[in-house]
């Protein structure tokens, strides 16, 4: 039998909470209660071959009356005669509806947090029927949320660091743990002519509304012994803010770019070079060095899906970067040495030349084996004295 069950019934009123519909129905205006809900009930054979079992699951369901109502119908049954059987059960009320799965300390906590809002911040009430459950996970720091909110409206585009909030109870950690609710909040209610709207998700937030960012740099190490930046040793290893090496304009003639530090580490002596720390996705650090696009620009990366996509990346903004040892000899001069590519990339990838293309795509198709890659630190070394030497 799969009659609904006072326990099946308690289990829709849950749903209910779980979407966030019982507290979105406190809102004004809202119709959702009387809410009728989904019943089963026995078909007119089942009357008959198991009359006692009906019986037992109408007294389970009246039991329940304290929460629900019965709607009853009449039934004539040829066997049986005339018979009441329940045909809908409607909850009355959202007191019945958090008695019943025991949320009534939760929903008052939320009603707390609505008239707080209302009064700090009345254009995010919305926000709070439309992601009430949300918002009960934030009710620890919601009033604190709401004074960060209510200062940034009065202080638009402060230009300081997080650090620098001088507000009671406000503190960077707890900044950067909520910036993906307080964009959405602050989207909201603060001015459209003081966001950055080019400034999206986590990592743009501070750019997005007006708060200094920490710097981006740029670490690179000098590969000629003639060249003395820094009055030291025979090693070089500089790191600079993006806006410093910007403006360096230095005298050399190659640029190298390794994703591995190791390789960073150990790239050897070239005349007129610098080799920079690549470190993954990302070249916005080096994009305003607009004294790069002067230079020769060799990027070294893993022979994988990834390396291809990172060098891809690169060509935005320096298109006649070229590749070293990100060829088809290197990759099975290193069978051996082979891996697995843990999540491929897959996008067509529109800056590779046609060598380039149709390696990258002989590793999409897993033309030797499933996601192989060969990592830049596993390439012997002379590899790479060669390939400067044939530069």
């Amino acid at each position: 039998m799969n009659w609904t069950t006072p326990a099946d019934l308690k289990v829709q009123v849950q749903k209910l909470w779980d979407r966030g519909a019982l507290l979105a129905s406190m809102a004004e205006g809202s119709d959702l209660f009387p809410f009728k809900l989904k019943l089963k009930s026995p078909n007119s054979r089942e009357l008959s071959d198991k009359f006692p079992d009906v019986r037992e699951w109408i007294s389970a369901l009246t039991s329940g009356t304290k929460y629900f109502r019965i709607q009853w119908q009449t039934v004539n049954h040829r066997i049986l005669g005339t018979n009441k059987i329940p045909a809908e059960i409607w909850i009355n009320t959202l007191e019945d509806a958090l008695d019943l799965i025991g949320k009534n300390k939760h929903a008052k906590q939320f009603k707390e947090l609505v008239e707080q809002t209302t009064i700090l911040q009345p254009g995010l009430v919305p926000w709070l029927y439309k992601r009430p459950l949300k918002a009960l996970d934030l009710s620890e720091d919601w009033q604190l949320l709401l004074s960060l909110i209510t200062w940034l409206c009065s202080h638009p585009r402060p230009m300081i660091y997080l650090r620098q909030i001088n507000i009671p109870g406000i503190h960077t950690k707890l900044i950067e743990k909520h910036r993906g609710v307080l964009t959405e909040l602050l989207d909201l209610v603060i001015s459209e002519d003081t966001v950055d709207s080019t400034a999206t998700g986590i990592r743009g937030f501070c750019r997005r509304y007006g708060f200094r960012d920490k710097p981006s740099r740029v670490r690179f190490r000098v590969l000629d012994p003639a060249l003395k930046l820094i009055p030291t040793g025979s090693d070089q290893d500089i790191t600079l803010t993006a806006d410093s090496f910007s403006g360096l304009e230095l005298p050399v003639s190659k640029i190298f770019i390794t994703e591995n530090e190791i390789n960073f580490l150990a790239f050897p002596i070239v005349k007129d070079s610098i080799v920079i720390f690549g470190a993954g996705y990302g070249f916005d650090n080096l994009a305003a060095a607009s004294w790069l696009n002067e230079k020769t620009i060799y990027y070294w990366g893993d022979i994988d899906t990834h390396g291809f996509a990172i060098l891809n990346q690169l060509r935005i903004h320096f298109p006649d970067a070229q590749s070293i040892l990100m060829d088809s000899h290197t990759l099975h001069e290193h069978r051996p040495l082979w891996g697995n590519e843990p999540k491929p990339e897959t996008g067509n990838l529109t800056r590779l030349n046609l060598e380039e293309n149709l390696l990258y795509d002989q590793l999409c198709r897993n033309h030797w084996g499933d996601n192989i890659r060969l990592e830049q630190e596993r390439i012997r070394f002379n590899f790479l004295f060669n390939a400067l030497e044939n530069l």
